[in-house]
């Protein structure tokens, strides 16, 4: 009980202490396309499903993360329940080391059970230290060899200027990223696990602690304070620490618009959140999306040069979208479906056919390939013969 109203009594200071700013930029509406004003020495802002940078400041110069190192700590959790190695009911034993961890924590004692779910939502909603050292050694057997693996999924990412030296993000010399790789790991996260959100909205909640002592509840707070100030929030990690000062990686969707605005080493946590709300504010006021709501209806034949059969039908092989940051109408979007003159068989299904071209103000955006739908196999020979003898009939 004494932990529970701990826990409710740091929330709710820490609630107070960050609530002003971010919710006074909220009420003065947007920023305007062009007026980007933050104070944090390093910012990222990246729309998510297209990968575009819409802004970017000192983004490349190498810095400790705090707890946001705990976003590839979750992305390794979910690739780990994606290939089947782990599952959310599974019961995990905390070990004395995990137990140990300092800094933001939900008091697990040494041979506690919880299940990778319960763990899992500790590390999103409260940032907890010791269930990422539980769910490291869980999956790879010790801290160093998820730490290892984390590394590696970093470099298969792209994160050029990214080492980690520990799974949850203390300090510790060396554990270095940088504002655009957090954006990097975060887009992987939101795209390829978007039930990530399910946890990252996350408010407040309760967690049962079982020990030979008997069961007592402990209650989870949000150290997101976005999720609650501000309405287009969807996650996602936050971290501070005397080194690192305050980051924080920020997703927020709106219009179809799936945003990440990424803080590091600001002085204080309102400015931390308030910036972030700034580049998403921007963002969003530049940000138009087009997708086309139609790409599955489209058909088309195409003949087919000595096959079985004399056409195939091709489809459209994927969806378009399309990011305008210029201000254009992105209603006015055309297409123009271009499909081959004919195509020599044999033809296989998936076989490029022609392309489906999108354009704007008659200007190309983007274009998408025809396939066909079928296989048509190269005519035989005596239908070959056939069809000789029918010409010399004609």
């Amino acid at each position: 009980m004494k932990k529970w109203i701990a826990m409710l009594m740091a929330s709710v200071l820490f609630c107070i202490s960050g609530s002003m700013a971010v919710m006074a930029e909220e009420e003065t509406g947007g920023e305007s396309a062009g007026s980007v004003t933050v104070t944090a020495p390093s910012v990222f802002l990246m729309e998510a499903s297209t990968g575009k940078v819409l802004y970017e400041k000192d983004a490349d110069t190498r810095r400790p993360p705090a707890s946001v190192t705990k976003v590839m700590t979750i992305l390794l959790i979910y690739d780990a329940l994606s290939a089947g190695k782990i599952h959310k009911e599974d019961v995990v034993t905390t070990s004395e080391y995990a137990a140990s961890m300092g800094g933001s924590q939900v008091f697990l004692e040494a041979g506690e059970e919880q299940t990778v779910d319960t763990l899992l939502k500790c590390i999103v909603v409260s940032s907890a230290n010791d269930a990422c050292v539980a769910m490291a050694e869980y999956i790879s057997g010790t801290e160093e060899a998820f730490v290892q693996q984390m590394n590696e999924r970093a470099k298969g990412l792209g994160m050029e200027n990214t080492v980690f030296k520990n799974c949850n993000g203390l300090d510790t010399d060396g554990h270095v990223t940088t504002a655009r790789d957090i954006a990097l790991m975060s887009r992987e996260l939101i795209t390829k696990y978007p039930d990530v959100y399910e946890y990252a909205k996350i408010w407040m909640d309760t967690i049962v602690h079982k020990t030979k002592k008997g069961e007592e509840e402990f209650g989870l707070s949000n150290t997101n304070k976005l999720i609650r100030q501000y309405s287009y929030a969807t996650g996602l990690k936050t971290g501070s620490t005397g080194e690192a000062k305050f980051c924080l990686s920020a997703t927020a969707q709106k219009d179809g618009i799936d945003l990440i605005a990424v803080i590091m080493a600001a002085p204080d946590v309102k400015t931390r959140f308030a910036d972030a709300q700034t580049l998403l504010n921007y963002g969003f006021s530049i940000c138009r999306k087009y997708e086309d709501p139609d790409w599955e209806s489209v058909q088309k034949t195409v003949k087919v040069e000595r096959g079985e059969e004399d056409q195939v039908k091709v489809v459209q092989k994927s969806g378009f979208s399309y990011l305008d940051v210029s201000g254009a109408d992105v209603s006015g979007v055309e297409k123009e479906v271009v499909p081959k003159a004919s195509l020599k068989a044999p033809v296989k299904k998936g076989q490029k056919a022609g392309t489906v071209q999108y354009l704007l103000n008659g200007e190309k955006i983007g274009e998408v390939e025809l396939a066909a739908a079928d296989d048509v196999p190269a005519m035989s020979l005596k239908h070959a013969i056939e069809d000789v003898l029918d010409s010399f009939s004609l």
